[in-house]
Order: C-alpha cells, then sequence, then structure tokens
C-alpha cells in the first residue's frame, strides 16, 4: 500500500468528523427534568392574552433546567409575550424587577438560555421571516415552574422558546394574527 495518499485521506477523514461533529452538537436537545400536574386556575385568573394557554386540571406539564446547547444559528420557537401589568407575562420582569411596554425590542429566554440571569439585560439578533432584529433579554420564561399564580396559572414554557414583545413581532414584519409562534433562529449580539 502506497503511503502518498495517506495525508489527504487523513484530512478528508478529519473533515468529515468535524462536520458530523458540529451537526450532532445542533441536534443535541436537553431531556426534560421532571413533571408538573396542572391545576385549574381560580375564575378570572389566568390572562389568555397572546393566545397563551391556561393549566388544565390534572394535565402533565414536561419541565426543564436547561435549553438547546448556543451556537451562531440557534433554532428556537418565537412566542408572543406581553411584559406590561396585568398582561400575559405575569409579574414584573426578572431581570430589573419593572414592567415594560410591549413598543421595546424585548424577549424572555427559556430557564436554560436565560443561564441564571447571565443573559440578563444583553442583546440578541433574531432571525425570522427573513429580516433580523436585535432585542435586549428582560425576563426568563420560566421552564422549571408553572401552573400557580406567580406564572399566572399558564404551563411551564418549552426549553426552546423566545417570548418576544410586540415590537420584535413589528420589526421581523409579522402582524396581526399571524402572531403567536415562529420558528426563527437567534444567537448573542
Amino acid at each position: 500500500m502506497s503511503m502518498k495518499g495517506f495525508p489527504t485521506i487523513f484530512l478528508f477523514i478529519c473533515f468529515v468528523l468535524v462536520i458530523t461533529n458540529c451537526f450532532m452538537v445542533e441536534a443535541d436537545t436537553c431531556k426534560p427534568s421532571g413533571k408538573l400536574r396542572g391545576k385549574k386556575p381560580p375564575p378570572g385568573k389566568c390572562n389568555k392574552g397572546h393566545d397563551s394557554d391556561c393549566c388544565q386540571e390534572g394535565k402533565f406539564y414536561n419541565t426543564y433546567t436547561c435549553s438547546p446547547p448556543v451556537s451562531s444559528h440557534t433554532k428556537a420557537t418565537l412566542t408572543l409575550n406581553g411584559f406590561g401589568p396585568k398582561e400575559d407575562g405575569g409579574g414584573p420582569c426578572e431581570c430589573d424587577n419593572n414592567y415594560h411596554k410591549d413598543s421595546e425590542l424585548i424577549v424572555a429566554l427559556s430557564t436554560g438560555w436565560f443561564n441564571k440571569k447571565k443573559r440578563c439585560m444583553n442583546y440578541i439578533n433574531i432571525h425570522g421571516n427573513g429580516k433580523t432584529v436585535k432585542a435586549k433579554v428582560v425576563d426568563e420564561c420560566d421552564s422549571t415552574m408553572g401552573c400557580d399564580e406567580d406564572h399566572d396559572y399558564q404551563p411551564p414554557c418549552a426549553n426552546n422558546i423566545v417570548d418576544a414583545s410586540d415590537a420584535v413581532w413589528d420589526a421581523l414584519g409579522v402582524y396581526g394574527d399571524k402572531r403567536g409562534e415562529m420558528e426563527i433562529y437567534w444567537y448573542d449580539a
């Protein structure tokens, strides 16, 4: 056997392994850390604004302490959230203990991505609908708890949520009843 072609074959195999590893990291997802049993909200206590779900009595909801790995092309589901008082976001924002206007370019991230407040008041770039928008992280979309007063009697967030204000949806060119859920990509700005 000739050793002439060995360096070329070796480099090709290394290249294939690196590319395969990149795809495996992107596809890697975290597993549920537990289940939460839903309880029926008291009358008038679950705000259904922005098509929010209310917990259902006896239904089990997955909880997560992790989110998929962050990359320069992190796949996520964009949802619509209100950040003001008496809106579907619940209480004041986790990062600054304040309410915010829906005209601000702001988001809440699933628990794992929120990373114990490490992304608080930092910006992320969101790409969807052929456009990119820069938004500030002001809150956590809690993936570990829900179905209680603190969480407006809504289920825990999935582990791949970017919960965005009306302004973010406007900047992405998505209006009216087309809002709700949309597949996007995001990365740290």
